[in-house]
């Protein structure tokens, strides 16, 4: 048997989006075993990807309507390529940081995993919808962030769940109200399926990154802070879901530097 963290390099170098998340899933039900967890691997410096969906800047990306059926296949489309990106963002957190507990990596197997059945969630729907993974383009930015925090597993675990997940619980809730005026009851309940997960993992990054604090004697609401401010240096801005944040893990020190916003 390979070792988890190479079994993960493979499914996140592979680009046929069919065949990266059947590995995944794969990897999963085999227990997500550990041969040794010690070895370092060369980084991945861009994940597999299929040849569609193009990848454009944020401005190039089309509009989300939610008052047309093709507005809304636009936007599960949107989410579609958000949790495809969320799978390879879980896999990179597995083989390219050595030397952590072996919790830490069956955790972030369990995260790629679920994020590859939202994946099939949104695409089922998206297809219903008439569209499919690939027909829009999509998000170019999506792994800055992962580039960005390559270096530190204690800034990937700060940033990745804490920051770019988290922000995925404060705009669900919104944009399934906006979902349900237009009647698609379906595309709500998913969306359920994913804020529920979701919260589990942000509360995953939250304890890792709690967990490195305290293994560098670091506090961890400076730490957090410094790296917001080197990486969002204009803050974050809300609305924030305060109670999806503290079902999460985030501390009342924590919370607080969100409702000063």
């Amino acid at each position: 048997m390979s070792e988890l963290r190479e079994q993960a390099r493979e499914c996140l170098l592979s680009a046929d989006a069919d065949e990266k998340l059947a590995a995944v899933r794969a990897l999963s039900a085999a227990g997500g075993k550990l041969l040794d967890i010690s070895s370092d691997l060369s980084p991945v410096a861009e994940p597999g990807r299929p040849d569609r969906p193009e990848l454009v800047a944020g401005s190039r990306v089309p509009r989300r309507s939610f008052s047309s059926r093709q507005g809304r296949a636009v936007l599960m489309h949107a989410i579609a390529h958000i949790e495809f990106n969320a799978v390879n963002l879980a896999l990179d957190a597995i083989c390219r940081f050595s030397g952590m507990p072996e919790k830490y990596y069956t955790d972030w197997l369990r995260v790629a995993e679920e994020e590859a059945y939202h994946f099939d969630l949104v695409r089922a729907h998206l297809r219903h919808l008439g569209m499919d993974y690939g027909d829009c383009s999509a998000h170019a930015g999506l792994w800055d962030m992962c580039e960005k925090t390559a270096d530190d597993v204690l800034d990937r675990m700060a940033l990745v769940p804490s920051v770019l997940e988290a922000r995925g619980l404060d705009v669900t809730p919104g944009i399934q109200d906006k979902l349900a005026h237009a009647g698609d009851a379906h595309a709500v309940s998913i969306l359920d399926v994913i804020l529920r997960d979701e919260i589990g993992h942000v509360a995953i990054g939250s304890h890792w990154f709690h967990y490195l604090c305290d293994q560098r004697g670091l506090d961890p609401v400076s730490a957090f802070r410094g790296l917001l401010e080197k990486h969002y240096p204009k803050g974050l801005f809300g609305p924030f879901n305060l109670d999806a944040r503290e079902q999460a893990g985030f501390t009342k020190r924590e919370m607080a530097m969100f409702r000063q916003k």
